[in-house]
């Protein structure tokens, strides 16, 4: 028998859930013990699809290792439909969110880079008193291992010298697991004839300690974020902290891969031009000190990076986009479900509830369990991290026919959501400019199930009669124009222009013209293109729906003459380019050839009014020599004599 077609294996987990197989998808009768009693069903399948949908997670281990015994190498998916959808209080209703869920199971995902960390067991133990010559005791054994205590501490020296116990107080510190530098002042060494304490020899400032480890029993502030990798800290006045520690430190000799969250092309980077700088977004937003400048682009360090994700949902060009998954991927599965849901009969406009595994999951699987789990009309997406979501994500989702989109983040992040808020401002702006329900993008902070029920049962929202079909592009920006575009356009009440809040990824160019010169530096200072010429004259043009707000051209104008502010014209989006000012070129005095602009003369010869060169009878010969071409202008410096280093008597 070919094998070429796919299935869906829907279990109702002995009767628990109630299930509609036409609706769902599903290929035969549904199945009420597929893991137990039914696993030959599941046998069947591997035999006779080449993709198998399970609609079950629990168990997924068990398929998993029944599939590689019997050498299925198809495509087998899982997908979370019983906390998710059946066991609810609105479960008889939910067979739409199901094929919703199980679309998105099906629609692949992108896969991601690695970063490599390796760690020798070499670690510096930092500490003020015994606990860290006790911890150092502990882990000798298995690391290579200095103590630093900070100066004054009052300990006894050890009985036998086994690693080096010195003093010192960290003055600068960088670098990752396997990489750290650490500057220490004070560094001193203790006398070998200590007696009742520790007490060390003449000290100096900038010693350098490399390492693979630290280990931090101070007490102090830290020195890195916690999710510095190789950066271990805790309370020393905290014995269970300190016993973590000491256990965690002891596993970190070898090499450990991390995901590369991020994605960066340093040619979309809008951070600076010519030295002036434009976008900071990431830069003020990423927490770990991961994102540095470097020159007109900016540099992440994939090995520091936490994947929080807020400067990849913060850049407005898409030169920083997250990986896990990849922009388009995620809109592509949103689209999958959105697209179910109405296709299984969704008569209302769904709820997209974005959440992480660790945290939101455990929630979902919490509200199911002991309360009235999730509505119908929610469907729960798992991504990475919940400030990874951007407003190209969701635009798209209210574009494609979501009532809402709600973000589930612990109530204590381990880093500020400064980010996910000001996405959620610009949203609120949209939908409020558009007759979209201003609060229908929204953050849900809480560690409680019970508060989570409360927040998601609210009565759904009565789908929209436009809703848009659109095709994601891979590209995020190209993601966020068309979404915000798509989103306007299913609106129900479309509008022409939008005022939005400071820093916006999306505004207009304001140019004073009598300001203006036509010199063109803002032109080869624009990142992104937004800003062009006209090879053949003198011109200045304007792309609005490229330009991302940076700011460059505002700085590098030598006349001060541009301002920019956030805003979508719809109607400027649609028009490709829009002349800003023109003007003929300029003709030579003397020979009447075009060169330059008649302003930028003008211009020059106003602030060279006062100049010595240029004032007296002489000085007004030579000021029309600014009126001449670069040829004439030397062919009448040569006759006339002039010197121009010639100062007045």
């Amino acid at each position: 028998m070919p094998v070429h077609r796919e299935t869906r294996l829907i279990c109702s987990c002995e009767g628990t859930m109630s299930l509609a197989p036409e609706t769902l998808g599903a290929t035969g009768k549904p199945a009420s013990q597929l893991c137990r009693a039914q696993l030959d069903n599941f046998r069947q399948a591997l035999g006779e699809f080449a993709a198998i949908t399970v609609a079950c997670t629990q168990e997924a281990p068990l398929f998993a290792e029944v599939a590689e015994d019997a050498g299925f190498a198809g495509v087998l998916r899982f997908a979370n439909i019983r906390e998710t959808a059946g066991w609810s209080a609105e479960g008889a209703q939910a067979a739409p969110k199901m094929a919703a869920l199980l679309a998105i199971a099906e629609t692949a995902g992108s896969s991601f880079e690695t970063v490599s960390l390796e760690s020798r067991g070499v670690a510096l133990v930092l500490g003020r008193d015994e606990i860290a010559l006790d911890a150092a005791r502990q882990l000798s054994g298995v690391l290579d291992l200095t103590v630093l205590l900070v100066p004054g501490a009052d300990v006894a020296p050890p009985r036998q010298t086994t690693w080096p116990v010195l003093q010192g107080r960290i003055a600068r510190a960088t670098g990752h697991m396997g990489a750290f530098e650490l500057t220490v002042d004070a560094y001193a060494a203790p006398a070998p004839s200590s007696r009742a304490r520790l007490d060390f020899g003449p000290s100096r400032n900038g010693a350098v300690s490399r390492c693979d480890l630290v280990l931090d029993l101070t007490g102090a502030p830290a020195l890195f974020h916690h999710t510095r990798p190789g950066y271990l800290r805790a309370d020393p006045r905290d014995p269970v902290a300190v016993a973590a520690l000491v256990a965690e430190a002891g596993q970190m000799v070898g090499i450990f891969d991390k995901p590369k969250y991020i994605d960066f092309i340093p040619d979309l980077c809008a951070h600076s031009r010519n030295k002036k700088t434009g976008c900071t977004r990431c830069l003020d937003l990423c927490p770990t000190g991961a994102i540095v400048p470097a020159g007109d682009t900016v540099m992440i360090d994939p090995a520091i990076c936490a994947g929080c994700g807020q400067c990849a949902a913060a850049c407005p060009t898409g030169a920083a986009s997250y990986a896990l998954p990849v922009v388009g991927s995620l809109a592509a599965r949103l689209r999958s479900g959105l697209s179910a849901w109405f296709a299984a009969g969704g008569r209302s406009a769904p709820v997209i509830l974005f959440h992480d595994e660790a945290h939101g999951a455990a929630l979902i699987d919490a509200a199911a369990r002991f309360g009235r789990g999730l509505p119908a009309h929610v469907i729960p997406v798992q991504i990475n991290e919940p400030s990874q979501i951007g407003p190209e994500t969701m635009a798209a989702a209210l574009a494609w026919g979501a009532g809402g989109v709600r973000v589930l983040a612990k109530d204590r992040t381990a880093h500020p959501l400064d980010g996910l808020a000001n996405t959620l401002d610009l949203m609120a702006a949209i939908c409020a400019a558009t007759g979209l329900p201003e609060t229908a993008c929204g953050l849900i902070q809480t560690d409680d199930p019970d508060t989570l029920e409360a927040a998601l049962w609210q009565p759904a929202a009565p789908a929209r009669g436009a809703r848009s079909s659109f095709l994601p592009p891979e590209d995020k920006r190209g993601l966020l124009t068309l979404a915000m575009e798509e989103l306007n356009r299913t609106a129900p009440r479309p509008a022409e222009r939008i005022e939005l809040p400071q820093g916006a990824p999306f505004g207009t160019v304001h140019l004073n013209l009598d300001s203006c010169t036509l010199c063109l530096s803002c032109v080869g200072a624009c990142p992104t293109g937004a800003l062009g010429d006209n090879p053949d004259k003198p011109m200045l043009r304007f792309t609005e729906s490229a330009c991302v707000q940076c700011g460059i051209c505002a700085a590098t104008c030598p006349e001060d003459a541009i301002a920019i502010k956030a805003q979508m014209d719809f109607a400027a989006w649609a028009t490709p380019k829009r002349i800003l000012k023109q003007e003929e070129p300029f003709c030579c005095t003397r020979c009447g050839k075009g060169f330059g602009t008649g302003s930028s003369i003008r211009r020059v010869m106003e602030r060279l009014d006062s100049h010595w060169m240029f004032s007296g009878e002489d000085g007004a010969a030579r000021k029309r020599l600014l009126t001449m071409c670069d040829d004439c202008r030397t062919q009448e410096v040569v006759i006339a004599g002039f010197d121009p280093h010639e100062a007045p008597n």
